[in-house]
């Protein structure tokens, strides 16, 4: 009597083609992007939510300002802080989104998928661009039938200095939701305690003009102060090549900041 034995498995190369195969960081990064966007797609009417604050600074804030001397309209000074404002302030909420996953556990599941977990945070980094231009463009698109001159190659630079910037804040922001081991309160009481400040010390809403020194020096220190003065010049159609490039010079330092950061809060992120 003869034995039936299973054939063997064959090895050969073409039998790995249905083996898992992991993909690349740039298109986990994508992934994230991409999945981190579609709630702001599918509900678009947050991003208009997001506004109310700083159109209420722009309608009642702005008309008490003097003109800038040489018969520019306040606006020309007050609209790029406030575009800077918007872009701080939203993207260092989102963190807040990343605290309810970690309540939820979605982010756990998520930190044993096969994506990568600095892709999880730069692409949800990199996610923080496109809420920070849809704003910026709802805000020039206010104020242009008014008294603010619309100069669209100093506006598209400033965006881009804008989208980095961006992207450091909400890198610090999705860090400080995961040392704060979504605790809520925690989050946002770090997060009220530096934003006002750091608004308030770039001059966004009031000229540090004759500010006393020690509130000079620290102005000089706030990497945002440099953002703020690029944009005014660049909203105003003018290329000041020291004030633009300090400006993206401070923009990247806060990304790169907030990248090291965030990035490493990621790599210890489920781990303790």
């Amino acid at each position: 009597m003869s034995t039936l034995t299973a054939p063997a498995t064959p090895t050969t190369p073409t039998d790995a083609v249905d083996a898992p195969r992991r993909t690349s960081w740039l298109a986990d990064t994508v992934n994230v992007a991409v999945r981190e966007l579609r709630p702001m797609l599918h509900e678009p009417a947050n991003v208009l939510f997001a506004m109310v604050q700083p159109l209420v600074f722009l309608a009642l804030f702005a008309p008490l300002l003097p003109d800038v001397p040489g018969g520019t309209s306040a606006l020309q000074w007050f609209v790029p802080g406030i575009v800077v404002m918007t872009a701080l302030m939203g993207a260092s909420m989102t963190g807040a989104n990343l605290s309810d996953e970690m309540l939820t556990g979605s982010h756990e599941r998520l930190l044993v998928s096969p994506l990568r977990r600095s892709s999880l945070m730069v692409g949800r980094a990199v996610k923080e661009v496109a809420p920070a231009l849809a704003q910026t463009a709802i805000i020039v698109a206010v104020v242009t039938p008014f008294s603010f001159d619309l100069h669209p190659l100093g506006v598209l630079t400033g965006v881009a200095m804008l989208a980095l910037f961006a992207v450091g804040i909400g890198s610090l922001s999705f860090a400080l939701a995961l040392v704060a081991g979504g605790e809520q309160w925690i989050f946002w009481t770090v997060q009220q305690t530096v934003l006002f400040p750091v608004l308030l010390l770039a001059g966004v809403l009031l000229p540090l003009d004759g500010a006393p020194a020690w509130l000079s020096v620290a102005a000089d220190l706030n990497p945002v102060t440099y953002v703020v003065t690029a944009e005014r010049a660049l909203f105003a159609g003018q290329l000041p090549v020291g004030d633009v490039l300090a400006g993206f010079a401070g923009a990247g330092v806060v990304a790169a900041l907030g990248l090291l950061v965030g990035l490493r809060a990621m790599r210890r992120s489920g781990t303790r």
